[in-house]
């Protein structure tokens, strides 16, 4: 069983660096929202705040305007600010359009460029969306901040020795659960099974606190980052993940996956109410607020959760499948999204300008750690343990234990994950059986396979 994930060096290699290099920023934090948990926004970066920053870069010309389309909702009102540093320092001007949360980002991007209003600068998750996109993206081999980026990290964006995007950060996803709420139903032990977690959503029952928060309303959630627990927990999840999509198994024979049932069934055994029309940003809103004692997410949402209770104690749980610890005590840890330029773009140059600039200026440096919340993916953004928050303090722990397994939907077919979300919401409805289930899944892989 292959038991750690392609990111595993990765953040080791950062972490150890936290000894010899102190001060810098904070820990990442992705799927978090103000407004909803889907949506559009959009702005100029302007504001007057000092800078401080600096950069190695040429001096990007003062007269051009750069259009950026990213998915991170909640990083959206940092980066206006950044933006308005960068141009307050070098007088380029960037607008920015954020479609995240519960939005389709691929869609929106893809009518985007077929409107002709090409972004220079936008978002990709690497492995099968960077070949689909390979065309429109420049190669970023020679940029100055390749060489401080693990081998690791780069491989989602890879492809015939040359490298297209610029990691955007690291994230891990587990169980989040409340600590006071734990220590109140007299839950001691992390759970490490799937026995284990039942026993202990149990207790939290009878405290009378809800067991799970779950957010089943967004594709992403149940059809992206739920269905990896099987994925992931596969002999061998690369071969599994190529197998099926030539049509060479089922997963309705598959022992993970008949097993990892079990535990979608355990989370609805133990749920909030209408867990289905439950969105992203009422999910982490009523478990930052102690209407829950987990959920299932990750260190993205420390901004919101802070911005709600800033002294709650968040911890990161496994999600067990079945009763084998070796197998399951572990979380999910990747690279959520890279930065790339259009290829096409008539200010290119300017684009990558920026680009340098966000990850080695010291304001960039300092925008990535302690206003975004991100884990760095270069080994040049140092922080202290305590500026990350505690769940990015529990994913730590994961990663210098070897417990972390990989992402594995960006090597299904474009458009997989959110046909599986829909799935997995008519099984949850108990609209189809588990056999149906299965059997729709391997027909949706196998059809996007052939497009």
């Amino acid at each position: 069983m292959k038991k750690t994930s392609f990111l595993t060096l990765a953040l080791l290699l950062m972490i150890s660096l936290l000894a010899a290099c102190g001060g810098g920023g904070g820990m990442p934090n992705p799927e978090t929202t103000g407004t909803g948990g889907t949506g559009t926004t959009t702005g100029t970066g302007s504001t007057d705040t000092d800078s401080g920053g600096d950069t190695d870069a040429d001096a990007p010309a003062s007269n051009v305007t750069l259009k950026m389309f990213q998915f991170k909702v909640e990083i959206a009102d940092a980066m206006e600010k950044l933006l308005a540093e960068y141009k307050k320092e070098t007088g380029v001007t960037i607008t920015i359009e954020t479609v995240g949360g519960g939005a389709d980002y691929g869609a929106a991007l893809k009518a985007k460029f077929a409107s002709g209003d090409e972004p220079d600068i936008f978002n990709n998750g690497g492995f099968n969306e960077a070949q689909l996109w390979k065309d429109r993206m420049e190669d970023l081999s020679d940029q100055p901040w390749v060489a401080d980026l693990s081998d690791n990290v780069k491989d989602p964006m890879t492809m015939d020795g040359k490298l297209y995007g610029l990691p955007m950060n690291i994230e891990g996803y587990g169980f989040l659960y409340n600590k006071a709420l734990f220590e109140q139903a007299g839950i001691t032990e992390i759970p490490t099974t799937l026995t284990a977690l039942r026993e202990a959503a149990q207790k939290l029952k009878d405290a009378g606190i809800t067991p799970f928060e779950n957010g089943y309303q967004e594709w992403w959630v149940i059809g992206q980052h739920l269905v990896n627990d099987a994925y992931a927990k596969q002999e061998d999840p690369d071969q599994f993940v190529a197998d099926w999509r030539a049509g060479k198994i089922s997963i309705v024979d598959n022992a993970v996956f008949n097993d990892w049932i079990n535990l979608v069934d355990l989370t609805m055994e133990f749920s909030n109410d209408r867990p289905l029309t439950t969105d992203y940003n009422t999910q982490m809103t009523e478990f930052a607020s102690g209407m829950a004692a987990m959920t299932q997410q990750g260190n993205w949402t420390q901004v919101q959760i802070d911005g709600i209770d800033p002294e709650l104690q968040v911890g990161v749980l496994p999600m067990p499948i079945n009763d084998d610890e070796a197998l399951n005590d572990n979380i999910f840890v990747g690279v959520p999204n890279n930065w790339v330029v259009n290829k096409n773009s008539a200010n290119k140059e300017e684009a990558k300008k920026f680009l340098n600039w966000m990850v080695t200026s010291e304001t960039g440096k300092k925008y990535t750690v302690e206003e975004f919340k991100f884990i760095p993916a270069l080994k040049t953004i140092t922080y202290e343990p305590d500026q990350l928050g505690t769940i990015a303090a529990g994913i730590q722990e994961y990663v210098q234990a070897d417990k972390t397994l990989g992402w594995q939907w960006p090597k299904l077919p474009d458009g997989t994950s959110q046909e599986f979300g829909a799935l997995m919401q008519a099984y949850v409805a108990k609209k189809i059986t588990k056999e149906e289930l299965f059997k729709q899944m391997d027909e949706t892989v196998l059809k996007l396979a052939k497009k």
